[in-house]
């Protein structure tokens, strides 16, 4: 349900997550971008919320 809230979220071509899958991921080569803080409908509290852009490897795999 959470990730369908997310989703809900998001601009055409836009890939966003929550502050958990941003933390899970550190390390990576993966950047992200502040969306702000969101309440998602049916879920309790306040979600901080990122837009993923991308990272070194994302582009290079792109390419072929």
């Amino acid at each position: 349900m959470i990730g369908a809230r997310v989703g809900a979220l998001a601009g055409p071509g836009e890939i966003l997550v929550s502050r958990t899958v941003q933390d899970l991921v550190v390390g990576s080569e993966l950047r992200f971008r502040q969306r702000g803080k969101h309440e998602l409908k049916g879920v309790p509290g306040t979600w901080e919320l990122y837009a993923v852009e991308g990272g070194e490897r994302s582009e290079s795999t792109r390419q072929g």
